[in-house]
C-alpha cells in the first residue's frame, strides 16, 4: 500500500524522496586541465612568436604608410584610372594598418600570454578593497602580457597604435576644404556666358521656352587645362524658365532672373548630391539622392527633405547679342551646409 490510512508516509515514500534530493545535487566539474602550449615549454617557439607579432604590427605601419602614399603622393590627374589606383591603394592601406593590429594582438595573447582559468566567489563590493583589488588586477594583466620583457612587441605595437588613426583623420579633414580653398568663389564672373553642360555651347535667352531645364556650365570652363573637374563640380547649374507671375522674388532679387529665366546651383545643400529632376508642373527641383526638394517659385527653398538651406541662386541676365550671361558669382557658398564657409 503506497499509504498508511492514517496519511503518514511508507518506507517506500521515503526512499523516493531521499533519491530525489541525490538527483536534484550535482558536483562541481572543476577546470579542465591545463594544457602548455609550445611557447610555455620551448624559448624558441616563444622568440619566434614574439617575432611574428612584431611583423604583424610592422604590416601595419607599412600599411599606414601605403595609406599615406596613397593619399598624398598620387596626383589625380581627372582620369578613371588614376582615381581608381588612389582608392585600391587608400583601401589596402588602411586594411592592413587595422589588420594588422587586430591579428597581431590576437596572436600576442593566444601564442605568449598566460592561458590559465581562474575562478573565484563573488563577494560584496567593497570601495577601498575594490579599488585595491582593481589596481592588482590592471599590475597582474600587464605583467602577464610580458610587455615589460618583451620590447621588440612593445615597440612595434606603440608604433602601429600610433600611426593608425592618422589616415581617419585626413579622411575626416577632407569632408570640407581647407582655409582659402572654401566653395564661395567660383568660375562664375560678371559677363561669364551660360553654356551647355558638357559641349560648351553659349545658350541663349530665346533658347529656352517656359518647362525647358538645361544642365549649364560656365562658357570658359572647357578652356581649362587644370582642375577642370573640381571647377565644374562647384559651378554646375540648372536653368530653368517659368512664367515670371510665378516667381516671388525677396527683396534685391528682382533682377536676378530674366523674363521668368532662373539659374540655381546644381549641387543639393544637403550633402552634395546633382540636383537632376525638375517638375515642371509643380515648378519643384528633385534631389533624388535624399528626395530633398525644393520650390522655384520660392527662391529654391527646402519644403521636403534633409536639406535645411536653399539652393544658391546665380543672377543672370543678357548681353547685347541675347546670350544669357551672369551678373556675378554666387552671393553664397555653394554646397553642403556643414562644409566649413568662409
Amino acid at each position: 500500500m503506497g499509504n498508511h490510512s492514517d496519511g503518514s508516509p511508507t518506507s517506500s515514500d521515503a526512499v523516493a524522496k531521499a533519491g530525489h534530493k541525490e538527483v536534484d545535487k550535482f558536483q562541481d566539474p572543476g577546470l579542465p586541465p591545463h594544457r602548455l602550449r609550445l611557447a610555455d615549454t620551448d624559448p624558441k617557439a616563444a622568440k619566434r612568436a614574439e617575432r611574428q607579432v612584431a611583423i604583424l604590427f610592422g604590416i601595419s605601419i607599412v600599411g599606414t604608410l601605403l595609406f599615406f602614399f596613397a593619399y598624398f603622393g598620387i596626383r589625380l590627374d581627372e582620369t578613371i584610372a588614376t582615381l581608381r589606383m588612389q582608392n585600391l591603394f587608400l583601401g589596402l592601406g588602411v586594411t592592413f594598418a587595422m589588420l594588422g593590429i587586430g591579428v597581431g594582438i590576437v596572436h600576442w595573447a593566444r601564442a605568449l600570454m598566460p592561458d590559465h582559468e581562474v575562478s573565484e566567489e563573488r563577494h560584496e563590493l567593497r570601495t577601498e578593497e575594490d579599488r585595491l583589488a582593481a589596481l592588482a588586477i590592471v599590475d597582474d594583466i600587464v605583467e602577464e602580457t610580458g610587455i615589460k620583457r618583451r620590447p621588440l612587441i612593445r615597440n612595434t605595437l606603440i608604433g602601429a597604435m600610433a600611426l593608425a588613426p592618422l589616415p581617419a583623420i585626413a579622411i575626416f579633414r577632407d569632408l570640407g576644404p581647407l582655409p582659402g580653398n572654401t566653395l564661395r568663389h567660383t568660375l562664375w564672373k560678371e559677363g561669364e556666358r551660360l553654356a551647355r553642360d558638357p559641349d560648351g555651347t553659349p545658350i541663349k535667352a530665346s533658347d529656352v521656352t517656359i518647362g525647358s531645364a538645361f544642365h549649364v556650365i560656365p562658357e570658359s570652363l572647357n578652356k581649362l587645362e587644370a582642375g577642370k573637374l573640381n571647377e565644374k563640380a562647384k559651378a554646375v547649374v540648372l536653368l530653368m524658365r517659368l512664367n515670371p507671375e510665378d516667381l516671388n522674388p525677396s527683396k534685391g532679387r528682382e533682377d536676378w532672373a530674366y523674363n521668368g529665366i532662373v539659374a540655381y546651383s546644381k549641387i543639393c545643400t544637403h550633402v552634395g548630391c546633382p540636383v537632376a529632376l525638375y517638375e515642371q508642373q509643380t515648378h519643384h527641383l528633385l534631389c533624388p539622392c535624399h528626395q530633398s526638394t525644393f520650390d522655384l517659385t520660392q527662391e529654391c527653398k527646402v519644403i521636403f527633405g534633409p536639406a535645411v538651406r536653399p539652393l544658391p541662386q546665380l543672377p543672370i541676365t543678357v548681353d547685347s547679342e541675347g546670350y544669357l550671361v551672369a551678373q556675378s558669382d554666387f552671393h553664397e557658398p555653394v554646397g553642403p551646409s556643414f562644409w566649413e564657409r568662409g
